[in-house]
């Protein structure tokens, strides 16, 4: 049998009491991290303008966006949800593909469930199927498909979308198979938009059109039958190689929520051990800015892939800056939302420190790893060793962090007293009767 049926019998036949326990904690923290980060980002100036784009050409304003007044159609509430879920570049991600996978399916979720009446029962339960799937299928193709140019996010977390909307909807065998189908005839997304606001329309998109793609099957609008597997199919066309036994092997067995990360700093992933390197060095030693001559890091190869922009005057660029971000840990001992904005990129102490700090890969380096070194003006030299970055699956965030992570992020769009609701309310989204009274609580007042 195909990959692409056997993948499709799956969703249909899995359930959520089939589902471990600790899996479905994990699933809980994921939709916790991704509604602080969609809340967080809910009022930034690329969900204003898209906004402002799309929403005279929107169908009637059925759904709610999380964060904010405004009301559109399901689809054009589900791409801002991705939008401002993935803006900040402060959602989930998993480094065995380097895939943010909660916002494409999450996004599309929150649209559907704030038009329709969907309990927290079946919600959770379409949001774990939809997950395990893209992760796999994205899975299959890493790291020849990331390492080419294709941003994983968009392109895999499409048929996480509509295999989870799919899921509510009730598809039969046959819809299901043409959901998967559409969902890889629009697959897409490109590496070269990282660092600017296209880089959010990836999982925006992919919410989008994963939810459009699997109202089309239950209409009958037919597809390809082999969309994952055919020698024209997603995994030929956009990897060079690839392993199709990874999209079905150990299905209800192994668990890929059980590989997720939950990020401590709102940028690319491979930036962390320098942040958390940088960090423990400024608290230690208290640096000025002036005082420092050279900064020298030994990174990962892939961060120099990744990040490795140089000459940077947005926030967005600051992202994908490994300079950037061994400057703000050294300079402010932090690497919140603020550093990451065009003033912190232009603050002539970070910049001054951004452009003394040279970069090298280093193939004994793991991506969870940093070597940093700071000389003084005076000539005396400080390193660190991050063995382990903070936020990786070796020192994962505990709950109580991910809590503190969503607070600080919510309060851009609701109240404090609003967003202790909406925390409380989403630790325990899988008892909910509906689902649409915990988006209505996201409504700023």
């Amino acid at each position: 049998m195909s990959e692409t049926k056997t993948l499709a019998d799956w969703v249909l036949s899995s359930r959520i009491e089939h589902v471990p326990a600790d899996v479905r904690h994990e699933a809980r923290r994921a939709l916790v991290n991704y509604l602080g980060c969609a809340l967080g980002g809910s009022h930034d100036e690329a969900v204003d303008t898209a906004i402002r784009a799309l929403g005279p050409y929107c169908g009637a304003p059925t759904a709610a966006i999380l964060g904010r007044a405004d009301r559109l159609d399901p689809l054009h509430a589900a791409l801002m949800n991705g939008i401002s879920s993935h803006v900040y570049d402060f959602d989930d991600t998993t480094p065995k593909n380097y895939m943010h996978p909660t916002s494409p399916v999450a996004s599309a979720l929150f649209a559907y469930a704030s038009a329709n009446p969907v309990s927290g029962h079946d919600f959770m339960q379409a949001f774990i199927t939809g997950f395990e799937a893209e992760m796999r299928i994205g899975n299959a193709v890493y790291p020849a498909h990331y390492d080419v140019g294709w941003h994983i996010t968009g392109t895999a977390g499409i048929f996480g979308a509509a295999i989870a909307i799919g899921k509510l909807l009730g598809l039969t065998r046959q819809q299901m198979i043409w959901n998967i189908g559409l969902a890889a005839t629009q697959a897409a997304g490109i590496r070269e938009m990282f660092g600017s606001m296209a880089k959010s329309l990836h999982p925006g998109r992919a919410a989008q059109n994963g939810y459009e793609g699997a109202l089309l099957a239950q209409a009958g609008f037919t597809a390809g039958e082999h969309g994952l597997e055919g020698p024209r199919g997603f995994a030929a066309v956009q990897a060079a190689t690839y392993d199709l036994s990874k999209i079905t092997t150990g299905l209800d067995t192994e668990y890929e929520l059980r590989a997720n990360t939950y990020k401590p700093f709102p940028c690319g992933i491979v930036n962390h051990p320098t942040i958390d390197g940088s960090i423990q060095l400024h608290d230690e030693h208290h640096f000025t800015p002036r005082s420092i001559a050279a900064v020298r890091l030994r990174v990962a190869p892939l961060v120099m892939d990744l990040c490795n922009q140089t000459n940077i005057t947005k926030g967005l660029q600051g992202k994908f800056s490994v300079y950037h971000g061994a400057a703000i840990g050294l300079v402010r001992g932090k690497a919140g939302i603020q550093e990451y904005t065009d003033a912190a990129v232009n603050d002539p102490a970070i910049k001054s420190v951004r452009e003394h700090t040279t970069a090298s890969g280093d193939p004994s380096i793991t991506e969870d790893q940093a070597h940093i070194e700071v000389e003084l003006t005076t000539g005396e030299k400080f390193t660190r060793f991050v063995e382990k970055s903070l936020g990786n699956i070796h020192r994962p965030l505990s709950d109580a962090q991910l809590d503190s992570k969503f607070r600080d992020q919510a309060i851009l769009a609701i109240s404090s007293v609003q967003a202790e609701t909406v925390l409380s309310q989403c630790w325990k989204i899988d008892e909910l009767e509906n689902v649409a009274s915990l988006v209505a609580l996201t409504t700023p007042r």
